[in-house]
């Protein structure tokens, strides 16, 4: 069965990063997923949390929301309702342990990094979009750490593995890559995989959403998003332009 958008089975949607797209922080990059867009910042801070303080290692996290039309109707800002939903929560963590797998955090020194990534447009996939966009605003934060000369490590050493991430799913019993949000609120099998540019995994959130799934199938889906991870580290090394 044709995709919404005519993309083969094992297709990306056409990527974009496109860095310093903020003047303020220290990194940024605005991360594009076809219709997907999220902004992503990188900002720095001298220093750790207080239960850190005197260990030698830095600290990265991250903070995910969405802008109240991101949406085809508007959302309430969570601040106004008073309280963090539980997806936000979750999505939050999800981007700051991936990134904390892409850096040494010895090396990082006892600075801190905070990837706000913030949702200005969605149409499915905004948690791996937010991955991979914020990978690249890392790093352009830890280049601007060693212009100061401010890291405990050397800065090849400290960004030591690149880390994005997909969603893939299975809509009409085929195994598809990077879903819209026409195909993830139909796809009986939704995945979302973080992980490194060696296709090593990071993390892996897979639900059965209209029943089970079988292990030719989770096998399917995880070949599926190894490739397009591949495809995505590529990307993020050309826009960062490492040899």
């Amino acid at each position: 069965m044709a995709r919404p958008d005519g993309r083969r089975p094992d297709e990306l949607r056409p990527v974009t990063l496109t860095r310093g797209w903020s003047t303020h922080p220290e990194g940024s990059v605005l991360v594009e997923f076809g219709n997907t867009r999220v902004l992503c910042t990188a900002s720095v801070t001298e220093g750790v949390p207080r239960w850190r303080k005197g260990s030698g290692l830095g600290w990265v996290t991250a903070e995910y929301a969405m802008l109240p039309r991101a949406t085809n109707t508007r959302s309430d800002r969570e601040s106004v309702k008073g309280r963090v939903g539980g997806r936000t929560h979750e999505i939050s963590r999800l981007i700051g342990r991936s990134l904390r797998a892409s850096i040494d955090l010895k090396a990082l020194g006892e600075n801190s990094v905070v990837l706000d990534c913030d949702v200005l447009q969605a149409d499915g996939g905004t948690r791996t979009a937010a991955i991979t966009g914020a990978y690249v605003a890392l790093h352009d934060a830890v280049t601007w750490l060693a212009g100061r000369k401010a890291l405990a490590g050397k800065p090849e050493k400290v960004m030591h593995r690149s880390v994005a991430a997909v969603s893939v799913g299975v809509i009409d019993g085929e195994p598809r890559l990077d879903l819209d949000y026409a195909e993830d609120v139909t796809a009986e099998v939704d995945m979302n995989v973080v992980c490194t540019g060696a296709g090593e995994f990071v993390e892996v959130q897979g639900t059965g959403e209209a029943g089970v799934f079988a292990r030719e199938q989770l096998d399917a889906l995880l070949d599926l998003a190894v490739a397009g991870c591949v495809e995505l580290a590529e990307a993020q090394r050309k826009a960062l332009f490492l040899p």
